[in-house]
């Protein structure tokens, strides 16, 4: 049996997933409950905003669920190198298997209503700072300088290297193989977005809730320019 919940539920599903395919703009209500297999009212019933209300519910749903993500890349590591090393991977890995489609429907939308919508942009950026602020206190808890500028600086890159590898329908020119050939901690190859650079790394370390702690100060490469 259908309950109104699972309608509302199917409704977002289905939005999400086209605003991440094909864009904001290029999707209307009636495509939506389409892909849904829903009444066309219901739509607005749950969402009486209209599309509007529906984008910023898919921005704030799956930017929740991007950063429950990032603790379980993050959380579990105390290596910040091999941390982000494998983020990068794993997201070179994901858009190569989508056929570089957006993976990322929170990107999608703020590059097309950022000027246009004031909600949408600011669920967008509410999004994007609880993203840096969760990984600025995982790079803090590994003793790295800067810790919020090191975030904000890694969520760039990646939406950069998803929107550049989209381009050229490749992963290999945005996650090559480091020049020093193998992964210090696993000893074996990976993968990273640019060239490594040195970073500065405090000796006072804080743990941040739900990530873990590195185990000892030290000066490290984390995998981007």
């Amino acid at each position: 049996m259908t309950t109104t919940s699972d309608t509302r539920a199917r409704i977002l599903a289905a939005a999400t997933e086209l605003f991440r395919r094909q864009g904001y703009a290029a999707t209307g209500m009636k495509q939506i409950v389409a892909t849904a297999r829903a009444p066309y009212g219901s739509a607005y019933h749950f969402f009486p905003g209209g599309k509007a209300q529906l984008g910023e519910e898919v921005v704030r749903t799956s930017g929740a669920a991007y950063l429950a993500l990032i603790g379980d890349l993050f959380g579990q590591d105390p290596d910040p190198v091999r941390a982000t090393r494998e983020a990068f991977r794993g997201a070179a890995v994901t858009l190569e298997s989508l056929d570089f489609a957006d993976p990322c429907p929170i990107a999608t939308v703020a590059l097309e209503v950022a000027s246009t919508h004031e909600g949408l942009r600011l669920a967008t950026s509410e999004v994007f700072a609880s993203w840096i602020e969760a990984l600025a206190g995982y790079y803090a808890s590994c003793g790295i300088g800067s810790p919020r500028t090191t975030a904000s600086s890694v969520i760039a890159l990646l939406e950069g290297a998803f929107m550049l590898g989209r381009a050229d329908r490749t992963r290999n020119r945005y996650w090559r193989r480091p020049r020093r050939g193998r992964d210090r901690a696993g000893g074996r190859p990976g993968l990273t977005p640019f060239r490594s650079h040195r970073l500065r790394v405090t000796g006072h370390q804080r743990r941040s809730p739900g990530m873990s702690t590195c185990s000892r100060p030290r000066r490290e490469r984390l995998p981007f320019a």
